[in-house]
């Protein structure tokens, strides 16, 4: 009778698989939903009321992606191409790239009156890049209600300066359409020169950095701030992520400073106090915000390299920016540390770091210099005729989701801009979420006998 037990459990098992629909895993599933979204908005895009004289597929799917993945990459002007309904349906894909399809979905549940399972719950907590448990539609309300808030507050100002520029209709379009582009780090601008024209205007360089540097630093640090009030009384995680941001914007800045400061065709070409605004401006920008007031293609090597960096390095995690984030990147510097020092665990503000997060953070960016590698490699062989720094750059722009351009995104080919897609959409939903849906993880049942390994 015992021998017939083990085949009986395997047949139920079987046949309760059988019976039940295929589930996803909730990265896999995240993917499929960005992926979707993409697809329903380059089919809206691709439609001839949604631009003058039309888009073809390719276009559509491209400026759809950008949108989707809050990048900022485009093949035409968002704003003398496409119509206001074109422009809207990029706001609105923006939106829901930006704060996330799932986070999104867990609001109208919410907003219903309905209730969300387990499974619907795993889903939301990944979008959001929660692993803590606890109330994620509790934390789904208070997102839209900040970002909400922060963008009409963010619009109301910018309004000031351009409703007296451009008139009551346009100037307030410009200041919705910008100040949802600058929170959710999207970089779309209704401009081709984006906001050059207001290099060293103070509230608009005030209101757009203020309002990406928000965005960038992840919903879960902004509450953490809201309920706490106070530094000390921070997470762990909020405490690496403002420490970094503060290092990476003010270093970013005095760097910019230094290497632009003569250069005739950036900040040399502005007054004293206006290359203070721009320098600020192109050093806070590449945190994957997008939007430049300076000529980008125009940077001298010191600059573009430094601005490289910081796109690679991103923003905060749970936020609207991409990146390796900035908790990947000082975990990876206390590591090195403690490394240095003979530790057992990086640690910082008298509290240890997980070594679940150090291997965590050594994945993620090992996975992204893999996948920027590639990508490089293969776009520098399909377009030999351009400059090696610009197709790196555009890549380094794409996988971060900045939006930043040397001028080659339209020049690339059909078979770059799908690169670039692909890299917008790996740096949106995060590398190691990317490889999770496409590979199911195999947690090993044995546990080895360690041994050493000679490094360095």
């Amino acid at each position: 009778m015992k021998s017939w037990q083990p085949r009986l459990s395997g047949r139920l098992t079987l046949k309760a698989q059988l019976r039940r629909p295929w589930r996803f895993s909730p990265p896999a599933l995240l993917a499929l939903s960005f992926l979707a979204l993409i697809l329903v908005g380059g089919l809206l895009l691709w439609m001839p009321i949604a631009s003058h004289g039309g888009l073809g597929l390719g276009q559509a799917l491209f400026t759809a992606c950008s949108a989707v993945t809050v990048t900022g990459l485009v093949v035409v002007d968002t704003g003398s191409v496409l119509t206001g309904f074109g422009q809207a349906v990029v706001l609105v894909l923006i939106h829901l790239g930006g704060l996330g399809l799932m986070t999104f979905a867990g609001l109208t549940i919410l907003a219903l009156g309905g209730r969300l399972g387990l499974g619907g719950r795993r889903v939301v907590r990944e979008a959001l890049d929660q692993t803590a448990p606890g109330d994620v539609l509790v934390l789904v309300r208070h997102i839209a209600i900040l970002a909400l808030s922060l963008e009409l507050v963010g619009a109301l100002l910018l309004a000031l300066v351009w409703v007296p520029e451009m008139g009551w209709g346009e100037g307030l379009w410009f200041s919705v359409f910008h100040a949802v582009s600058a929170f959710n780090n999207a970089g779309f601008g209704l401009r081709p020169d984006s906001l050059m024209p207001w290099a060293g205007q103070p509230l608009v360089n005030i209101v757009i950095t203020a309002l990406f540097i928000t965005g960038g630093l992840g919903f879960t640090v902004i509450l953490d701030l809201w309920r706490r009030r106070r530094f000390a009384r921070l997470t762990l995680h909020s405490k690496l992520t403002l420490t970094g941001t503060a290092i990476l914007a003010l270093g970013g800045w005095l760097l910019m400073l230094g290497f632009e400061w003569r250069n005739p065709h950036t900040l040399g070409a502005l007054p004293v106090v206006d290359r203070l605004w721009a320098a600020w401006f192109t050093a806070v920008t590449p945190r994957t915000a997008g939007f430049n007031s300076v000529d980008t293609g125009a940077l001298g090597m010191p600059a573009t390299l430094l601005t490289m960096m910081l796109m690679f390095i991103g923003g905060g995690s749970n936020s609207t920016a991409s990146g390796i984030k900035v908790s990947t990147f000082m975990v990876l510097l206390l590591s090195t540390r403690a490394i240095l020092r003979g530790e057992q665990q990086p640690r910082l503000f008298r509290r240890a770091v997980a070594l679940a997060a150090v291997f965590r953070a050594y994945a993620v960016v090992m996975l992204s210099v893999m996948l920027l590698l590639l990508a490089g490699f293969v776009l520098v062989i399909l377009q030999p005729q351009m400059r090696p720094l610009d197709v790196l750059f555009e890549s380094f722009s794409a996988f971060g989701t900045v939006g930043l351009s040397r001028g080659i995104t339209a020049r690339i080919g059909a078979p770059g801009q799908g690169i670039l897609m692909l890299l917008m959409f790996v740096g949106r939903i995060g590398p190691l979420a990317f490889a999770y849906a496409l590979a199911r993880p195999n947690p090993a049942r044995v546990r080895y006998t360690e041994a050493e390994v000679q490094i360095g």
